[in-house]
């Protein structure tokens, strides 16, 4: 009963006291919270190398981490060789193979990663001496194996394959090759045939150059202090031999004098990925740091009330999600706006986007939405402080951009003493949709004329995944789909040969993480259909058609396949479909002559009954199918053909690479057979 009691006094006095408030003014922001970054040591080996020591006693765990200040070369026709060279460094070493140190790392718990600028290494303190002597053997004696060049540029190429059907990858390719220019090294682009330039000496050779100890720091950071530091330092660092590293010098990039307008097709694509993006020069430490993240957190920083999000999302619904970053650099920052909307408001998505960024430029923000913004950074700022490689991190910012040691301290500072005036100043002189890139990455044909109003001249180039322009090439008058379609029959063996096969049974061989997984394939006519995917003789995933029926079995079970699924089942279950276009009544449409792996290719849209679209690519030349882009359950799927060889007169593809979403496959035909007797039994659907 007393507790009670009290309860109802506090509540009558705060109703008093809220009361006499006057709740029409919002209070006044206090002062910035003092903040407190945490102390570091620093002092420098003999042969130049920069140690900063961060102490942290909470836990019994120390880190190190080595990097390199260094500007990088541009790789032209070998570009992809550094980011190689930085992966292969743990490789393998003069002492140690690849799977040694992996099992000596994985021993003690440890973690051990290196990249194309330096190492990272992690473990317990009682195994520091153990995670240091690996980590100064993968530093001093790489041996850079062919072999383990030969896998990771295999999968490289791998995930080139799937980036080509990624609009985010693709956009990411096409923008950063038109803002900073094809001749800068941010600007260049890994291809397959870059990575065939790839030798062990080319990587090697880089090592020589630019990892020295001279252009480098040593951050160590948790269950240590000065003095071990300093011993460690020396016992596994100070054999490195010093030695000039090359500079490198580029020059700012040019920029638009008005939008540099660009699409980019993305095969069965349904919505589109814009970008408003250019060129800044805000690097590491400006004085308009606070200013302009202040201003970009506003517009789209990440926040649900930023502007960007609440205008596409929130208010037209076009997007999950609109956003934007603003990036510093030693050499070139950059600003990025973008979203992943339908086709059908490409270009109205797009004019919001820069009306956002007008709007920055021309009109105060709102006190209340500054202070808002302003609280998200403190607080992010302050938890940030939790983390000791944070103060690891502002240590070697200090260090390596020569700023202030109190910039830290301050920053909060900084960001509270920020205006309305402050960020209108900074939008106005970080934010030029006058001279951006305006790009959008989707159905080609659907969007080029929507992004014409975004170009005073109203030129828009398309560009491939490469981000080399698409030259695109018109059909000959005289030539139909059907004559395209009657090429790829001719040049497969024949109308005659074709016609008499009855079934095919056709194994192939894959892999997926890893794991080798055999498909076996079975066809009989007029539309029987079986495949099955076995992973050690055990059957993983199981499609049949027999005709009128078709189920699926996968390892969430197995279901009789229904509706429009049933449809698109017996539509894709002929041997060759394309024998039968014409009863079939497949609408077919040319778009025109496209470039695919270096070849000109019929590009042919055909439409079928169910209303499903497939896109195929037929050699203007040869005749043969090279690609195919399909929809399935799983969304857009992308198949390549390559290696045709003949089988009893008529052509397969030995190698297909089939593409769907983030996962590529590369898939070998090991076996074809025609006419063998196929059982109606084995397209059985109970």
């Amino acid at each position: 009963m007393k507790r009670i009691l009290s309860i109802a006094v506090l509540f009558a006095f705060v109703t008093a006291v809220s009361a006499q408030l006057d709740r029409s003014t919002p209070p006044k922001p206090g002062p910035a919270p003092e903040v407190q970054i945490g102390d570091y040591e620093k002092f420098t080996l003999s042969n130049g190398l920069t140690v900063i020591v961060v102490e942290n006693h909470k836990v019994p765990v120390v880190s190190y981490s080595l990097a390199l200040d260094v500007d990088l070369p541009r790789e032209g026709e070998k570009a992809g060789y550094i980011s190689m060279a930085g992966s292969l460094l743990r490789a393998g070493t003069t002492n140690r193979t690849k799977s040694q140190i992996d099992e000596e790392v994985d021993f003690i718990g440890g973690t051990l990663a290196t990249h194309s600028k330096g190492i990272y290494g992690q473990s317990l303190t009682k195994h520091s001496e153990t995670l240091l002597t690996l980590m100064s053997d993968v530093l001093l004696n790489p041996t850079f194996p062919q072999e383990e060049l030969d896998k990771q540029v295999k999968q490289s190429k791998t995930g080139i394959q799937a980036n080509k059907e990624e609009p985010r990858a693709i956009a990411g390719n096409v923008a950063g090759k038109l803002v900073y220019g094809q001749d800068d090294p941010y600007g260049e682009i890994v291809t397959e045939e870059t990575l065939d330039q790839i030798t062990p000496e080319l990587c090697r050779n880089y090592y020589k150059e630019y990892f020295r100890p001279n252009v480098a720091y040593l951050v160590v950071v948790g269950d240590i202090n000065k003095k071990e530091a300093k011993k460690q330092a020396k016992k596994y660092f100070g054999d490195w031999k010093e030695a000039t590293v090359p500079q490198n010098m580029f020059p700012f990039p040019e920029g638009y004098d008005e939008p540099k307008v660009a699409i980019a097709n993305k095969e069965g694509a349904n919505q589109s990925t814009i970008m408003v993006t250019h060129e800044v020069m805000l690097t590491p430490g400006h004085p308009d740091m606070a200013k302009a993240k202040i201003m970009n957190e506003i517009l789209g920083g990440g926040s649900f009330n930023a502007r960007l999000f609440q205008n596409l999302r929130e208010d037209k619904a076009y997007t999950y999600g609109a956003y934007s970053s603003l990036s510093t650099d030693e050499r070139v920052g950059r600003f990025s706006a973008s979203a992943q909307v339908r086709t059908s408001v490409t270009d109205s998505a797009l004019t919001e986007i820069i009306k956002e960024m007008e709007t920055i430029r021309t009109d105060l923000v709102d006190e209340e939405e500054l202070q808002l913004v302003k609280n998200v950074l403190i607080g992010d700022f302050g938890r940030a402080l939790e983390d000791p490689k944070t103060v690891a991190r502002f240590a070697l910012n200090i260090e390596r951009h020569d700023l202030p040691k109190d910039y830290y301290e301050n920053y909060l500072k900084r960001l509270e003493a920020v205006t309305r005036e402050d960020v209108r100043a900074a939008a106005q002189k970080y934010l030029n949709p006058d001279n951006a890139v305006i790009l959008a990455v989707g159905n080609a044909s659907a969007i080029q004329d929507k992004m014409k109003k975004f170009s005073p001249s109203q030129t828009v180039t398309q560009y491939d995944y490469y981000g080399n322009i698409v030259e695109k090439k018109a059909v000959a008058a005289n030539v139909s789909p059907m004559d395209v379609v009657n090429d790829y029959i001719r040049a497969i063996g024949g109308k005659e040969n074709i016609q008499a096969v009855n079934d095919i049974k056709m194994t192939m061989a894959m892999q997926v993480q890893g794991m080798p997984l055999e498909v076996n394939v079975y066809q009989k006519k007029p539309n029987k259909f079986y495949q099955a995917t076995t992973m050690q003789g055990n059957v993983v995933s199981m499609q049949v058609f027999d005709g009128e029926k078709g189920k699926v079995k996968s390892p969430m079970g197995e279901q009789e396949v229904k509706g429009e699924m049933l449809k698109q089942l017996e539509e894709s279950a002929k041997i060759f479909p394309e024998l039968s276009f014409s009863n079939d009544k497949v609408e077919l449409k040319l778009e025109g002559v496209e470039m695919v792996d270096g070849k000109d290719a019929y590009k042919m849209l055909a439409t079928k009954p169910s209303g499903i679209t497939t896109t195929l690519f037929f050699g203007v030349e040869d005749g043969l199918k090279y690609k195919e882009v399909s929809q399935s359950p799983q969304g857009t799927v992308s198949t390549t053909f390559k290696d045709y060889q003949t089988v009893d007169g008529i052509k397969f593809p030995k190698l297909m690479t089939q593409v769907m979403g983030p996962q590529s496959f590369d898939i070998e035909i090991k076996s074809v057979e025609f006419n063998s007797g196929i059982e109606d039994s084995q397209f059985t659907v109970n």
